[in-house]
Formats: C-alpha cells, structure tokens, sequence
C-alpha cells in the first residue's frame, strides 16, 4: 500500500511540494485548498491533473489528486500546511500572524479529524508561531509536528557559501539555529566546506556579509519578485517528509517543540533533528559559545512573543 501526502494549500508553494513529492515517488499526493470564488474546485482538480500527466514523461507513477474536500485527506501519513496569505514587500512574517492563525488552526482541525495518526509538516509563516498553533490546535505528541525552517535557512547558507568560494554545494555544511526570521542563528563555528572551517576561507567581513544574507534571504526574494519563495521552502518540506516516509533518519535543522533542550522550555525553535518514520526521533544538543546561546535566546525571545499574541487569541 502507497504512502500518502496531503498538501494543504495549492499556492506556488504547495503545488510545488507536489511536484517534489510525486517526482520522488514519495506516495499518492493529495492537493486541498479553499474553494475559488468564480472556479470553485477547479484550481487544485486542474493544478493535480497537469502534475498527473507529468507522470509518463518524468517516469513516475503516483496518482496525485486535487480537492476541496478534507474526506480525500483521509488517513494521510503526513501532511504539509502551505496554505495562507503570502508575504507583500515591506511585510515582515510577525504581520502574517493573526491573519495565518485563523487558516492554519482551521486546516488543523480539519486535517487531523480525517488522518489522526499523520505527521504535521507546518511551512505558514510565521514559521515557528504556526508550528506551535498546529500542536496546540491537534493535541499531538510533539515528536509528529515539525516545523519546516531551518532545512531552508541551510540551504541558503550552504548556496551563498558556495558562490562565494566557487566550490559545489554538496561540499558544503552549515549549521542554522532559532526562529525562521532575522533573528536565526547561522553558527559559522560549525559550518564547513569538506571538512575546512569558514574562518580559514572567508574573510571576517565577508562572512558577515554572508550571515546578514542568510538571515535576510526570504526577504531578498520577497522584494525581488512581489511574493515570497516557493520552489526551496517546498523541497525543503520534502526532503523532510521523504526523511519520514522512507525513515531515513536523516539530521536536519528543524523547528522542533523543546522543552528545556538549549535552556528553552515550550517553544518551537530551529535545532537539529534526527528525522524518521515516528517524527522527530532526538533532538540534538550542541555545545554552543556564550555569544551562541545569547543569540539563540534571543531569537526564541522573538518567537515567544508571537506564541503570547496566538495565545491570548485562543483564549478569546
């Protein structure tokens, strides 16, 4: 029996995790989205019909289906929230909160009433706020939430990292802690390529450079095209969900629900992670410097500010 992957939401973003997910033979794919004010059902129907005829031109053969309908959702293995309102420049995540709220404690609720034993993928920003609304909302041990942000954040380290030194990605290794925002930590400490500290191939000024790109990458896209990225924030989702699906227990940077792990206690923050077949399987703790620390907590100072806004909000 197939595995199968919902995407909620069949924006850029979802159709696009769709794509990778069908593409790697992941499972059947189910695309959901909000029925459209003039097309009805036709926009995730059409979106999954074309990905279908792929099929015999990529070689892959999954059946992918769109739907209005969370009883099509039934007994999921894993689904993946994309949907909500994107980013307009100027905006900053914190702005998407309230407004993200609403649409992904709706598709919470709706999603897990149908598959109660999936694992949640969250991709709404505010990232690590909308990943604590998943598990509050659902009442799911923490290990099957994951907040998808620091594979991204990664790899936009790893890419700038390897422009600058012309050297192939795949040599390149970079460590990305905290909130997905302006206040994530890239650990250049940890980071390497093929084994060799950034300190001993990038100067201190470049590197700063690098570290303010990192941190500033969703914006930098935002401004570039009018909307917010799609096609790495969704194979970064997949990669984390083929890492489930084939329990390939592999380590990735994640937002994950900690509780005490880096002297945090209840809030979803970006750690390493050992991914598998049950969620999150261990948690990683490294031995951070005194300036690290400082700056973890104060990116999960940020994160516990949003967490605070939704909660009042659910005590409404």
């Amino acid at each position: 029996m197939r595995n199968k992957i919902t995407v909620i939401g069949a924006g850029n973003v979802g159709a696009n995790c769709a794509v990778w997910a069908a593409k790697k033979e992941l499972g059947d794919v189910v695309l959901l989205d909000i029925e459209h004010p003039t097309l009805g059902s036709g926009v995730p129907k059409g979106k999954a019909l074309d990905l279908l005829q792929t099929g015999p031109v990529e070689g892959f053969d999954v059946n992918v289906t769109g739907t209005t309908d969370y009883a099509d959702t039934a007994n999921s293995d894993v689904i993946i929230i994309t949907a909500g309102f994107p980013r307009k420049p100027g905006m900053s995540r914190d702005d998407l909160l309230l407004a993200n709220y609403n649409v992904v404690k709706a598709a919470t609720e709706k999603a897990i009433a149908v598959s109660p034993n999936a694992i949640i993928i969250v991709v709404t920003n505010p990232l690590d706020a909308m990943a604590q609304v998943a598990l509050m909302v659902s009442k799911f041990p923490k290990n099957r939430v994951i907040g998808m942000a620091g594979v991204l954040d990664s790899a936009r380290f790893r890419t700038f990292i390897a422009q600058e030194l012309d050297v192939s990605v795949d040599n390149v290794t970079a460590v990305v802690l905290g909130g997905h925002g302006d206040t994530m930590v890239p650990v250049v400490r940890l980071s390497s390529v093929a084994g060799i500290p950034l300190t001993e191939l990038i100067s201190e000024e470049r590197l700063a450079a690098i570290v303010d790109r990192t941190r500033n990458g969703g914006a930098e896209v935002v401004k570039l095209q009018g909307t917010s990225a799609y096609y790495a924030p969704a194979a970064s989702a997949v990669e984390m969900a083929e890492s489930i699906l084939r329990d390939r227990k592999k380590v990735l940077p994640c937002a994950a629900y900690l509780e005490g792990e880096y002297g945090i206690n209840g809030l979803f923050v970006g750690v390493p992670c050992k991914i598998g077949s049950t969620g999150i399987e261990q948690i990683f703790e490294i031995k951070l410097t005194e300036a690290e620390t400082a700056a973890l907590h104060k990116s999960s100072g940020a994160v516990q500010e949003l967490v605070d806004v939704i909660k009042a909000k659910m005590a409404e």
